[in-house]
């Protein structure tokens, strides 16, 4: 569920470590699977996602560990596209030579997921609402297929599968890519050896679906969207800016909410004036929001929103029947602080595991940023991660 931050706040915390100049020079690649049925049954007639790797794979094909991306993030998890580009890619303090997931060791594939949320980002490929229905000529909207955690996985299987890649090392992602992680290791548990979940769960609760849904209602209710039918008018920027907003916040501690946020005045004159004014926070977290919005799909977002309330670890009735089928070692890696997805929720995976008879390891990450402390402070988990893959 990661927010991309803005160009504002990246700037704010770019002393932070990940966020530093990198040698490891990237590119995007494309890759496509036809009749692609998903979960819920249904038929989409060509997927196409990005992709890219790190590091070299072996003639054995055995040292390959899969990226899986946060909610709005994508493909881009470490070096850069180039020796001028601001910043490297989000996991770069741990992604890299020498580094917790050492490329001169593994390769490192990282792929956009199905749906991506900022499609109209230059460097992310990805089907979804927006891509054009090969049956009518027109983008699909609300006529494409909900799709699942499951559907992302699968579509990676079949990327890997076109790379001849028939075991992985290792499974890590953050956020949304943790729920990846963990449905990787029930879908495919004899290709699977080892999964690290960061700042994630095992399954959603009553309590985070709902917080999910807080993220789709300004959407469907700003009448541009239009029931998704708005590609041949004016995108319902209100409301993808308001999400944005509230994503962005509940990703974040209020310790650093507040450290980005411009010094509120006592009595501004424009909150006295009308309470149709924006206060100088709300201004500036608005603001950024609205920026970004233009590179968002709100049909992709509300698709996003849905995979995720949807997940259950193994698609079984509960969870440690969808745990029974996970062969992988494992490593939970929750923030201490998280306010979105709560250490509870990985707690709640380590004990079905050990009442399954199963030996997960588990470790909380300390920051200020709250559930994006599984970014700005995962280096501080780097000897952690390194030894876990050596095991």
């Amino acid at each position: 569920m990661l927010t991309r931050i803005t160009i504002i706040i990246a700037l704010a915390f770019a002393w932070l470590p990940g966020l530093h100049a990198t040698e490891l020079l990237v590119e995007k690649q494309r890759f496509t699977t036809h009749d692609f049925v998903t979960v819920s049954g249904e038929t989409i007639p060509e997927v196409t996602i990005g992709w890219e790797a790190y590091g070299q794979l072996n003639d054995a094909k055995d040292n390959v560990i899969l990226i899986t991306h946060f909610f709005s993030g994508n493909s881009h998890a470490a070096g850069k596209y180039s020796p001028t580009d601001p910043q490297p890619g989000y996991w770069d303090a741990i992604i890299g030579p020498g580094k917790a997931i050492d490329t001169n060791q593994y390769y490192v594939i990282s792929s956009d997921t199905l749906v991506n949320a900022f499609p109209h980002l230059p460097h992310v490929v990805t089907t979804g609402p927006a891509s054009i229905n090969p049956t009518t000529g027109k983008p699909y909207g609300l006529d494409f297929p909900v799709v699942t955690i499951r559907d992302f996985v699968n579509v990676q299987h079949a990327l890997l599968e076109s790379l001849g890649v028939s075991k992985l090392h290792a499974v890590i992602g953050a956020s949304m890519g943790s729920l990846q992680a963990i449905e990787w290791g029930t879908a495919y548990p004899d290709m699977v050896e080892r999964v690290v979940s960061v700042i994630g769960a095992a399954a959603m609760d009553a309590w985070t679906i709902t917080a999910l849904e807080h993220w789709a209602r300004p959407i469907k209710l700003d009448p541009d969207w239009n029931q998704g039918n708005y590609y041949d008018g004016n995108a319902p920027i209100a409301g993808l800016a308001s999400t944005l907003t509230m994503i962005t916040q509940q990703a974040m501690h209020p310790i650093s909410f507040n450290q980005a946020s411009p010094t509120q005045e006592t009595l501004p004159a424009a909150g006295l004036e009308s309470i149709l004014n924006d206060l100088p926070a709300t201004a500036f977290w608005f603001n950024a929001a609205a920026k970004n919005a233009v590179l968002a799909d709100a049909n992709h977002i509300l698709y996003l929103v849905r995979a995720n309330q949807l997940f259950i670890a193994g698609h079984q009735e509960n969870l440690a029947a969808g745990l029974a089928n996970l062969n992988a070692k494992t490593l939970f890696l929750p923030a201490k602080h998280d306010l979105l997805l709560q250490p509870y929720l990985a707690q709640q995976a380590v004990a079905t595991l050990k009442e399954l008879g199963k030996e997960p390891q588990y470790d909380e990450i300390e920051g200020v940023f709250g559930h994006l402390d599984g970014l700005y402070s995962i280096q501080t988990k780097a000897a952690l991660i390194a030894e876990f893959l050596a095991q």
